[in-house]
């Protein structure tokens, strides 16, 4: 549960870095939530590859996938830091004419 809290949130923070670029929201939030899963699903089967599958290490094994998934955030934040700044300020047109 707390996970999709954590998600939530920092889907909103891609959201909000994505509006400030100039870039569609929606779109990176999709983008985020995708590669969260992803990740996180690669990351649970690379910990049951690399320790095996019992019930005294599955808090380990999800805590893993769960370290994957923010990997996952972070490739994607890591992306969007990349794309220039949205150039069309309003200080910038004043004076010109449409």
């Amino acid at each position: 549960m707390l996970e999709i809290i954590l998600l939530i949130f920092l889907s909103k923070k891609i959201g909000d870095k994505a509006d400030r670029k100039g870039l569609k929201r929606g779109q990176w939030q999709f983008i985020t939530v995708a590669t969260w899963i992803g990740c996180e699903f690669l990351g649970a089967i690379i910990a049951v590859m690399l320790f095996g599958f019992d019930k005294s290490n599955l808090l380990g094994l999800e805590a893993f996938a769960l370290a994957c998934a923010f990997g996952g955030y972070l490739l994607v934040k890591a992306s969007i830091d990349k794309k220039p700044d949205d150039t069309n300020d309003d200080i910038e047109n004043i004076g010109k004419y449409s």
